[in-house]
Protein backbone atom coordinates (compact mmCIF):
# COMPACT_ATOMS: atom_id res chain seq x y z
CA UNK A 1 0.00 0.00 0.00
CA UNK A 2 1.40 3.39 -0.91
CA UNK A 3 1.49 6.37 1.42
CA UNK A 4 -1.47 7.96 -0.42
CA UNK A 5 -3.79 4.97 -0.07
CA UNK A 6 -6.00 4.40 2.90
CA UNK A 7 -6.86 0.91 4.13
CA UNK A 8 -10.15 -0.04 2.50
CA UNK A 9 -10.42 -3.74 3.27
CA UNK A 10 -10.63 -5.14 6.79
CA UNK A 11 -7.57 -7.34 6.64
CA UNK A 12 -5.22 -8.43 9.37
CA UNK A 13 -1.69 -7.26 8.59
CA UNK A 14 -2.33 -7.66 4.87
CA UNK A 15 -3.19 -11.37 5.13
CA UNK A 16 -6.84 -11.54 6.09
CA UNK A 17 -9.37 -14.20 5.23
CA UNK A 18 -9.98 -12.71 1.79
CA UNK A 19 -6.35 -13.47 0.94
CA UNK A 20 -6.58 -16.93 2.46
CA UNK A 21 -4.09 -16.23 5.23
CA UNK A 22 -4.05 -15.94 8.99
CA UNK A 23 -3.52 -12.66 10.83
CA UNK A 24 0.24 -12.25 11.07
CA UNK A 25 1.19 -9.16 13.03
CA UNK A 26 4.65 -10.23 14.11
CA UNK A 27 7.13 -9.82 11.28
CA UNK A 28 6.32 -10.30 7.65
CA UNK A 29 6.59 -7.74 4.87
CA UNK A 30 6.91 -4.07 5.61
CA UNK A 31 8.58 -4.26 8.98
CA UNK A 32 8.51 -1.69 11.75
CA UNK A 33 10.15 1.05 9.67
CA UNK A 34 7.36 1.16 7.08
CA UNK A 35 4.52 1.26 9.60
CA UNK A 36 3.04 4.74 9.68
CA UNK A 37 0.70 6.79 11.81
CA UNK A 38 -2.26 5.52 9.73
CA UNK A 39 -1.86 1.92 10.92
CA UNK A 40 -4.82 0.39 12.70
CA UNK A 41 -4.33 -0.58 16.37
CA UNK A 42 -3.34 -4.09 17.34
CA UNK A 43 -6.03 -6.28 18.96
CA UNK A 44 -5.47 -9.54 20.85
CA UNK A 45 -8.09 -12.22 20.09
CA UNK A 46 -9.53 -14.73 22.57
CA UNK A 47 -11.96 -17.48 21.53
CA UNK A 48 -14.17 -19.71 23.68
CA UNK A 49 -14.56 -23.05 21.96
CA UNK A 50 -17.82 -23.95 23.74
CA UNK A 51 -20.00 -22.71 26.57
CA UNK A 52 -18.57 -23.29 30.04
CA UNK A 53 -14.93 -23.29 28.95
CA UNK A 54 -12.51 -20.39 29.27
CA UNK A 55 -11.44 -18.11 26.44
CA UNK A 56 -8.05 -18.98 24.91
CA UNK A 57 -5.71 -16.52 23.23
CA UNK A 58 -5.51 -17.49 19.58
CA UNK A 59 -3.76 -14.57 17.92
CA UNK A 60 -3.82 -10.90 17.10
CA UNK A 61 -4.90 -8.63 14.27
CA UNK A 62 -5.13 -4.99 13.24
CA UNK A 63 -8.55 -3.30 13.06
CA UNK A 64 -9.83 0.29 13.20
CA UNK A 65 -12.25 -0.26 16.11
CA UNK A 66 -13.69 -2.90 18.46
CA UNK A 67 -16.75 -3.95 16.37
CA UNK A 68 -14.57 -4.42 13.28
CA UNK A 69 -12.00 -6.32 15.37
CA UNK A 70 -14.72 -8.73 16.55
CA UNK A 71 -15.94 -9.25 12.98
CA UNK A 72 -12.42 -9.80 11.65
CA UNK A 73 -11.56 -12.15 14.54
CA UNK A 74 -14.65 -14.19 13.79
CA UNK A 75 -13.73 -14.37 10.10
CA UNK A 76 -10.06 -15.22 10.68
CA UNK A 77 -10.09 -17.40 13.81
CA UNK A 78 -13.50 -19.14 13.76
CA UNK A 79 -13.98 -19.93 10.09
CA UNK A 80 -14.99 -23.53 10.83
CA UNK A 81 -17.56 -22.60 13.51
CA UNK A 82 -15.23 -23.82 16.25
CA UNK A 83 -16.03 -20.91 18.58
CA UNK A 84 -19.01 -19.89 20.66
CA UNK A 85 -17.66 -16.51 21.84
CA UNK A 86 -14.98 -14.06 20.73
CA UNK A 87 -13.24 -11.40 22.83
CA UNK A 88 -10.94 -8.72 21.44
CA UNK A 89 -8.73 -6.54 23.62
CA UNK A 90 -6.69 -3.60 22.40
CA UNK A 91 -3.06 -4.68 22.92
CA UNK A 92 -2.16 -1.27 24.33
CA UNK A 93 -4.69 -1.83 27.16
CA UNK A 94 -3.00 -5.01 28.42
CA UNK A 95 -0.71 -4.77 31.43
CA UNK A 96 1.49 -7.78 32.11
CA UNK A 97 3.85 -8.78 34.88
CA UNK A 98 7.56 -8.87 34.21
CA UNK A 99 8.81 -12.47 33.78
CA UNK A 100 11.76 -11.60 36.02
CA UNK A 101 9.28 -11.07 38.89
CA UNK A 102 8.03 -14.67 38.66
CA UNK A 103 9.21 -15.58 42.16
CA UNK A 104 7.43 -12.65 43.73
CA UNK A 105 4.11 -13.45 42.03
CA UNK A 106 3.99 -17.23 41.89
CA UNK A 107 6.34 -18.91 44.39
CA UNK A 108 4.43 -17.86 47.54
CA UNK A 109 1.43 -19.92 46.37
CA UNK A 110 3.25 -23.23 46.75
CA UNK A 111 2.95 -23.12 50.54
CA UNK A 112 -0.81 -22.39 50.53
CA UNK A 113 -2.41 -25.78 49.97
CA UNK A 114 -5.91 -24.37 50.36
CA UNK A 115 -5.42 -22.73 46.95
CA UNK A 116 -4.96 -26.10 45.27
CA UNK A 117 -8.25 -27.99 44.84
CA UNK A 118 -6.59 -31.39 45.08
CA UNK A 119 -8.80 -32.59 47.94
CA UNK A 120 -12.12 -31.87 46.21
CA UNK A 121 -13.95 -34.46 44.18
CA UNK A 122 -15.71 -33.28 41.04
CA UNK A 123 -19.08 -34.63 39.99
CA UNK A 124 -19.19 -36.65 36.79
CA UNK A 125 -21.26 -33.94 35.09
CA UNK A 126 -18.27 -31.56 35.28
CA UNK A 127 -16.04 -32.98 32.56
CA UNK A 128 -14.12 -29.96 31.31
CA UNK A 129 -11.95 -29.03 34.29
Amino acid sequence: MSANESPSKPSAAGAGPSQGGRANTHGGSGGEASRGANEWPLWEVFVRSRAGLDHKHCGSLHAPDAPMAVQMARDVYTRRQEGSSVWVVKASDITASDPRDKDMYFDPMEDKVYRHPTFYSLPDSVDHM
